[in-house]
């Protein structure tokens, strides 16, 4: 189980996502993260633990994004720890959070190991980021690249 949120506004939008993890603590509490689209790339925390952690991290770091996405985490695929926070990213360019069960994430994920991709995570979820990004590499729109998961 997990919460998630995300937002997109003329304004900074971390303090936003991080008020909504707190609503939606209740759906998991293992681990915390955020990754915000800032002019000079995307700032990615995650920390262990209750999303106060994540907050503190916030506080510290100011990072700033007008667009943003948030997951607070339940473990079910991967032990609680701060590798298996979401989001999960491939390569610096795609960034997922996700709710649910990949049944066939093993085969999938040996594949993807074939093609070069490695994997930070024991999570089944990063692999969605690396998929997008494949398909991204073969010439697909991110339209495209979604839709053929």
């Amino acid at each position: 189980m997990c919460g998630i949120i995300a937002a997109a506004t003329e304004r900074s939008v971390g303090k936003l996502l991080v008020q909504g993890l707190h609503k939606m603590e209740y759906r998991g509490y293992d681990s915390a993260g955020i990754a915000l689209h800032q002019e000079d790339g995307v700032a990615h925390l995650r920390t262990l633990g209750k999303v106060n952690l994540l907050e503190e991290r916030m506080i510290q770091e100011k990072p700033k994004g007008k667009v943003g996405i948030a997951h607070t985490r339940w473990a079910t695929h991967g032990e609680p720890s701060e590798f298996n926070a979401h989001p999960h990213r491939s390569k610096n360019r795609v960034f997922i959070v996700h709710n649910g069960i990949i049944e066939n994430y093993l085969d999938l994920k040996a594949g993807l190991i074939k093609a070069g991709y490695t994997f930070e995570s024991q999570t089944d979820s990063e692999l969605i980021a690396h998929m997008i990004d494949s398909f991204l590499n073969e010439g697909k729109t991110m339209i495209e690249s979604m839709h053929a998961l």
